[in-house]
This record gives C-alpha cells, structure tokens and sequence, in this order.
C-alpha cells in the first residue's frame, strides 16, 4: 500500500521541566531529582516495541520535545539517536531536531548535542523584551537568549526559535521592532505564537481573576498580520498558521503531522498515527512519567489507549491539519489516508459558500485557506466538516 511506502516520523518525549511555565499544559512535570538512568532504560525500550510492531520503516526524522529534552544527557540522546537508525532505515538527510532552553546551563550542552547526532535545535526563546519574560515565567534574560542564538548558529546546520505574540498590553509597532530584532538572529525557521490562555494553568487562573487581559479580536488580528509582514521582510514565509521559513527549511518533522503521515510517539503522553494493515490506529501513553517507566518496564510499552479510526474521523484530523497549511490539502491525499471520497468528508454546500466568501480557494488541485480564511480557522473547521 502507499502508506507503507511512505517514511515515518519519530517524536520522543522528556517530560521533565525545571520549572512549569505558567502559559503551558503541555505533558511536563518539575521534580527535584530525576533518575535518567531509568528513563532512558524506558524509552529505548519503548521504542523497540513499537518498532517490532510496524516494521522496518525508512525514517524522515526525529524530534525531542518536552518538557525539556535539553536537561537530558547528551549521552541519553546520543543513545536514542542510535537505537532508531538501527531499527529503522534512516534517510541519508534525516532532520534530528532537540528542543532547548536558552539558559547558560543548556547553551553550554550545544556541542554535544550536536556530536551526539542532532543537527537541528529548536530554542525556546519565547520574548526578547525582559519584562515580557518575567512575565512568561522564563528562566533566562534576553542576553542569554541572544548568547544561546548566536552560538547555536554557529553549532547547527539548522536552526528554529519560539517566539510568544499578542500578550497583555503588546503594541503593534513594539511587536515590529521586537520581531526585527528576531528576525536579524534567525537562521532559517521561526514559530511565532500567540499567547492563548490554556485550562488548567496558571495563566488560566489569573485571567478568570482578571489579573491580565489579552488583545482580542482586531487588534489581534492586526499582530498577526504583522507577524507575515515583517517575517516576509527577512525572506521568511508563513508555510504554516504559527510558523515561517525560508524555502526549503520547513520543520520536516512537524509536516509529517500536518500532511496526515505516519508518526511514532514514545515517552510519557505521547501520541501517535499509524497506518498499518489498512487500519489508522491512534494511541497515547500513560502521562505520568514514573507510572509510564514501569508500564514500560513490565509490559515493554505504555499504551493506555489504541484505536482504529473510522475513515470519518481520519478525514477530520487529516483536514483538520492539512487546512493549517499554506500549501492546502489534497483531496486524493485526503482519501488515499483516511479511505474515504473527500466530497463525503466534508459540507459541500458549506465549502462552496466559504469558498464564495472569500475564505477558502482552490489552487492547482488543493483546498487551502486564504489569509482571511487563516484568521478564522478556528470558525471555519467545525462549520466545513461532516
């Protein structure tokens, strides 16, 4: 089947953080002391198991997330770097991406993270303007950042930044300048978020306390906007709602998830798509980080959940992404993935009336949102969708 044929992606989760930032919900936990030793028993395990189940796939890339994978030992990725190219056919360009904080701590394991076989970072650097990092709870200063960026540059082959948009009180003609800043530093890739109030943080009960508010409406729209404007300046194009690169520099791994392919997720919380026998099966992981170490160890893995999606709902989360995308979606890519005709998949009288409004277009064969239609995405989607 093509989706055999297809490469595989590869996400690894470390879940640990040495601080909870008070905007995320990601799958992170703090803890005084973390026994590195057990948890990257777990993981090489865990990813055995699932690469027995899918069989030898050639492998796109892989990526470190978090938590923070960069408080990890170079050494425990180094191993886990060499156990995947082992189990799968890795791709002579493979994108190997670990994501770091920009602390003096973590810049100073650059180089070995590079050594170790890593030859894409990914730095949080989330503000430049020192108060705003205060703000976001961030553990470094904006010189530390810039430090972090420049010696990355230098480190890397590739390159990527976070950065956090429409805070409190963020003037349009501030958020120019800080992004020019940016901008100047960046390699070849940048994602510039909005900051969205999550459940379950923090920052989710200041803002029901109404502690702070965030721009809204127009004036969120128009920092948006100036996001494309002033990324463009700098030969940097929006290929995805939150993330800009110069031509061929798009994060490889995160395609994978967009264009509805096959990726494995191991560690605490992860997830994962793939299609094997005909069936897309959906699994998650156990989120709490020592129960999901000895699932792994007794049973050699810490699937708490798999299922086969139904084609419906497999042309739902492959629309669901793909329409992120600048470049769209295609129908006959739609329907090869979730087995399903793509005229069933989606409203047809609701695609035509989107379609007349303005906000959504065809181009060269593709459904692809226009800029208006990025900016009501969220509005969109559930309206389009059967």
């Amino acid at each position: 089947m093509r989706a055999v044929t297809e490469p595989i992606a590869l996400y690894i989760h470390w879940p640990f953080c040495a601080a909870k930032c008070p905007y995320c919900d990601f799958n992170s936990h703090v803890r005084d002391r973390v026994d590195e030793a057990r948890f990257r028993a777990a993981l090489r395990q865990e990813l055995a198991h699932e690469a027995g189940r899918v069989g030898r796939r050639r492998l796109a890339s892989i990526f470190f997330g978090g938590g923070t994978p960069s408080l990890m030992s170079p050494e425990t990725v180094a191993a886990l770097i060499g156990d995947a190219q082992a189990l799968f056919d890795a791709a002579p360009d493979i994108e190997i991406t670990l994501e770091a904080n920009p602390t003096s701590v973590e810049a100073a394991r650059l180089e070995a993270f590079r050594e170790a076989g890593v030859n894409r970072a990914s730095l949080g650097v989330q503000s430049l303007e020192e108060e705003a990092l205060r703000f976001l709870g961030r553990r470094h200063d904006a010189a530390q950042a810039v430090a972090a960026l420049e010696a990355a540059r230098t480190i890397f082959p590739r390159l990527s930044f976070d950065l956090i948009y429409a805070r409190p009180g963020q003037a349009e003609a501030a958020w120019r300048a800080e992004l020019r800043r940016a901008l100047a530093l960046a390699a070849d890739h940048l994602s510039l978020y909005q900051l969205t109030i999550e459940p379950g943080t923090q920052f989710a009960t200041l803002h029901a306390r109404g502690a702070f508010a965030l721009p809204e409406g127009e004036a969120a729209a128009r920092l948006y906007t100036a996001t494309a404007e002033e990324a463009a300046r700098f030969g940097l194009a929006a290929y995805e709602v939150s993330n800009y690169a110069r031509p061929g520099a798009e994060s490889r791994h995160n395609l994978a998830y967009w264009r509805y392919g096959d990726y494995l997720g191991i560690g605490p919380g992860a997830h994962q798509r793939v299609l094997l026998d005909g069936r897309m099966l959906a699994a998650r992981r156990h989120r709490a980080p020592e129960e999901w170490a000895a699932r792994v160890e007794r049973d050699g893995h810490a699937a708490v959940e798999e299922v086969a999606l139904a084609p419906a709902e497999r042309a739902r989360e492959a629309l669901l992404m793909g329409l992120r995308l600048a470049e769209g979606v295609d129908p006959a890519r739609i329907e090869a993935r979730a087995g399903l005709p793509f005229a069933e998949a989606v409203d047809g009288a609701m695609l035509e009336a989107l379609r007349e409004e303005g906000y959504l277009a065809w181009r060269d064969g593709r459904l692809a949102a226009t800029a208006e239609g990025l900016l009501r995405l969220d509005a969109i989607l559930p309206v389009l969708l059967r």
